[in-house]
């Protein structure tokens, strides 16, 4: 496992746009109101086509504005698009990476890129409410982590049958979503992850069909 602690520093023109962006989010409180509906999902897909915060928040007000939960569903949309946001940048600074390799099918369901050939499926998540063990247990015994993500991030709970890399990301006061904007700070703690690479320090979990090859890699601030 590889732990991250630092402060700041940042490259590239688009993710510092995109960094920006997802920074005003901080302004509104980070609610769902909900769980996840196919319904509200698809009234608000507009927010894979709109990368500016302003925008968004326009483009919320236009379509809900009569809405009866216009609050709720807003909040729904503002996170939807946090998060989607995130995740395209974080995947494009593993890919820009030189031991990193994109695969060729994009709607690929078992791996993300290959990191020297080896095949991995991305999850970035903040560290998890329902992990009931403190950040130094996970730091001192990231298995026992490794294999709750395995369970509990997958379909039905069932065991996860493919290499995985986990991101998580972990604040000091709780706020831990706020760190996904932090783009600068992530592309720094996944190069030097990527830098130091080393297949033979990979986590290996056995399921029932066989073994996979994990890591976790946990960013502290």
């Amino acid at each position: 496992m590889y732990i991250y602690e630092q402060h700041f520093s940042l490259q590239r023109v688009d993710l510092l746009h995109v960094e920006t962006q997802l920074k005003k989010r901080w302004s509104v409180d980070y609610k769902w109101g909900r769980r996840q509906a196919n319904i509200w999902d698809s009234q608000t897909n507009f927010i894979y086509t709109i990368p500016n915060f302003d925008d968004v928040l326009t483009k919320i007000a236009t379509v809900f504005h009569s809405h009866s939960h216009y609050k709720a569903i807003r909040n729904y949309a503002l996170n939807r698009w946090y998060n989607f946001q995130s995740s395209i940048a974080v995947e494009q600074i593993f890919n820009e990476h030189k031991r990193v390799r994109k695969v060729q099918y994009s709607k690929d369901r078992e791996k993300d890129f290959y990191i020297d050939g080896i095949p991995f499926d991305l999850k970035t998540s903040v560290y998890p409410a329902g992990y009931d063990k403190p950040v130094d247990v996970a730091i001192s015994d990231p298995t026992d982590l490794a294999k709750w993500l395995y369970v509990n991030q997958s379909k039905q709970a069932r065991f996860h049958q493919a290499n995985r890399l986990f991101l998580v990301l972990h604040k000091k006061d709780g706020e831990h979503w706020k760190l996904k904007a932090e783009l600068s700070w992530i592309k720094l703690l996944i190069d030097t992850y990527l830098d130091d690479y080393d297949e033979t320090k990979l986590m290996q979990l056995k399921h029932s069909v066989g073994i996979v090859k994990t890591d976790i890699i946990l960013g502290c601030r």
